[in-house]
């Protein structure tokens, strides 16, 4: 008898991170970093584990959207699955009545690719495999068959696809041996929440700088004056051989996001990120021609790989930021590195969050190997927070992610983690805790 997947499971998972403000912007003053967490289950016992990333309210939308999609697989051959993980990504995003609730945006898609996350989960553990890897080596052809090119051939064809792929297939193992021996470079974000002191924006940013990172970012948007101040007080910090890159977290209207940054420019900051809207491709593509030359980069809000697509060919950004659970996971973002290889645009995944870190290395990783065949001005969103609650946490070293051994995306939550962090039931939550 077959393997079938026998179970879709989704729970409502959050972290009080308001209390100490981490992770606060301009447009998330207090967030509770949360996350649809999934488990899949097959008739055989083997699991897998995908999230989708919120931020608090909302999250049970985000929980009712997984199992609005699970009876679309519960019963499928898993071996049928897994031969054509394409074709299950597009039997999730093109569902003919839960489709009209994106299509293939919001909190259907972001619950595709807690789900579509997870199936590679579930192959990475069957395969002992983590997906970095997994994903490495496979055939181009294997690789281009994930990707629906339907809405893409105007800027990326099969046969371009086929032909990146293979220009990087010599010297996959090469680049296997210096990942696993170098790790890949990171950035971090800790000393940037809007929320902190000057004093810790000071301290945070000087122990970055000890710990090896190459570059730091700040959250501004909410208050020009204070943004300047910041500024000055981590360029101070880090001295002008550091990047610092900003992130205003879509809180401007173009010409506000071109004079706000003409007042940051002697600060010398990287990159402009999430300037303005993430919806408007040509709003980006202004201020990218005002700005330069600071670099506009987006993505963690871009719904899916047709709006790449577009950024990609309007001009609109310097830096593609995809996220692991933003577009519909794993096989989406195939896609997406394909396209930013064709476009020869340098990929520096967003995360943080919950699980973000854990999942994403596993794409920028792939990327490395497989597609790119560098990790120049490349550079991996670093957030110190909630490594602990997960069973194969990241692992930095000297500024460098360092590649993941452990089989799979590196999703799963420790269960004592999963049941004090349940909402609203569980004891941090209820009150039980103070943790």
């Amino acid at each position: 008898m077959s393997e079938l997947i026998s179970a879709v499971e989704a729970v409502d998972v959050r972290f009080p991170t308001s209390r100490d403000l981490d992770g606060s912007d301009a447009m998330n003053p207090e967030p509770d970093y949360s996350a649809a967490y999934v488990t899949i289950r097959t008739s055989v016992g083997n699991e897998g584990y995908g999230l989708a990333f919120t931020v608090g309210r909302g999250n049970e939308v985000e929980v009712a959207a997984v199992r609005a999609l699970a009876p679309l697989i519960v019963g499928l051959p898993v071996e049928e699955v897994l031969a054509d993980l394409g074709g299950f990504s597009r039997r999730l995003t093109g569902d003919s009545q839960l489709r009209w609730l994106g299509p293939e945006k919001g909190a259907i898609h972001m619950a595709a690719a807690a789900i579509v996350n997870a199936v590679w989960d579930l192959y990475g553990r069957r395969s002992d495999k983590p997906v970095w890897r997994l994903l490495a080596e496979l055939s181009p052809e294997q690789l281009v068959d994930l990707v629906d090119f339907r809405y893409l051939q105007d800027a990326l064809t099969r046969d371009e696809a086929l032909d990146i792929l293979r220009r990087a297939e010599p010297g996959r193992a090469q680049r296997t041996a210096d990942l696993l021996k170098h790790g890949y470079p990171a950035y971090t974000t800790t000393p940037g929440w809007l929320g902190y002191d000057d004093e810790k924006l000071v301290r945070l940013s000087k122990e970055a700088v000890a710990d090896g990172f190459g570059q730091i970012k700040l959250k501004v948007g909410a208050d020009r004056e204070a943004d300047e101040r910041r500024m000055r007080l981590a360029r101070e910090a880090v001295g002008p051989d550091i990047r610092i890159a900003v992130d205003a977290n879509q809180a401007w209207g173009v010409q506000q996001a071109i004079d706000w940054m003409a007042s940051l420019a002697p600060y010398d900051p990287y990159w402009i990120e999430e300037p303005t809207s993430p919806d408007d491709i040509l709003g980006h593509a202004a201020i990218r021609r005002a700005v330069a030359p600071i670099k506009v980069a987006t993505g963690e809000h871009t719904h899916n790989q047709v709006m790449f697509k577009q950024l990609l060919q309007a001009g609109a950004l310097d830096v593609l930021q995809l996220d692991a659970s933003r577009t519909a996971g794993v096989t989406e973002n195939v896609a997406i590195l394909l396209l930013a290889a064709k476009f020869g645009v340098p990929v520096c995944p967003h995360a943080g969050g919950v699980g973000l870190c854990e999942m994403v290395q596993h794409l920028a990783m792939f990327d490395y190997v497989a597609v790119s065949g560098t990790t120049e001005n490349r550079v991996i969103e670093y957030v110190d927070h909630l490594h602990e609650h997960f069973t194969a946490p990241v692992s930095i070293r000297d500024g460098h992610y360092l590649a993941p051994a452990a089989p799979g995306i590196s999703a799963q939550l420790h269960p004592q983690s999963l049941a004090d962090h349940r909402y609203p039931d569980g004891p941090v939550w209820s009150g039980e805790s103070d943790g």
